[in-house]
């Protein structure tokens, strides 16, 4: 069981990897053909997005968690379960907003790969909440621990909003760039407030995850004798 699920994560990695690598060339180009020269600036940009963060810091999880249950046994260690469960609590809210909010909004053509879209929104998240579920390793995490989680989405969020207004967008020929249209005040109902409502809604949505994913990790085995049954 251990192999197997080491063997899920590193191809799961692999698999965002290859989606964060298509998605950067292919937002390259787009940018290119429409002549945007502050590429360094667009590149920070792309690794601005909560999605592409929460996804690379799924990859170090899954690569170390791989390595851990290809060569040891037992319970993992304390640091990596509470960062682990930090990693899934993101994921599952970056699943979560973009199908419920984000899904329908337009995009210029050729600005999105299909796939990769997919694998970072959707199948990643997916595999994470599984992983936390069924996979072996996992040891309680005290409900306290949410307060950890929720320090970066706090620091992301300050992070976004202090540094847009200083950013020019040349594709959209704007000067401030906001990574997601809910954290943009110049285009929001209500300018800050709305931005405020959101960010209070999001930081809800993650503490309640959060709990959810801890909660699954004072279940014990439960989840995973009974998947081993199943099988």
């Amino acid at each position: 069981m251990r192999i197997l699920f080491a063997a899920l994560r590193a191809a799961v990695a692999i698999a965002i990897v290859a989606a964060i690598v298509g998605q950067l060339l292919t937002s390259l180009a787009f940018w290119s053909d429409r002549g945007v020269t502050n590429i360094g600036s667009n590149v920070v940009n792309f690794f601005s997005f909560f999605t592409i963060e929460s996804n690379v810091a799924a990859v170090a999880v899954l690569a170390v968690g791989a390595g851990l249950l290809a060569t040891r046994s037992g319970d993992d260690p304390e640091w990596f379960q509470v960062t682990r469960a930090a990693v899934v609590s993101y994921m599952v809210v970056t699943g979560v907003v973009y199908n419920l909010l984000l899904r329908g909004i337009e995009l210029p053509q050729g600005a999105t790969l299909g796939w990769s879209n997919e694998i970072v929104h959707a199948v990643a998240p997916a595999y994470l909440l599984l992983d936390w579920i069924l996979a072996p390793g996992r040891r309680a995490i005290p409900a306290r621990r949410i307060g950890t989680i929720l320090v970066y989405p706090l620091v992301w969020v300050v992070y976004t909003l202090v540094r847009a207004p200083f950013v020019t967008d040349q594709v959209y020929k704007t000067d401030y760039w906001y990574p997601y249209p809910f954290l943009n005040p110049n285009t929001s109902a209500q300018g800050y407030i709305s931005v405020a409502f959101y960010v209070v809604l999001i930081a809800a949505v993650i503490g309640l995850t959060a709990a959810g994913v801890l909660w699954i990790s004072r279940r014990g085995g439960v989840a995973r004798a009974e998947f081993r049954q199943a099988s």
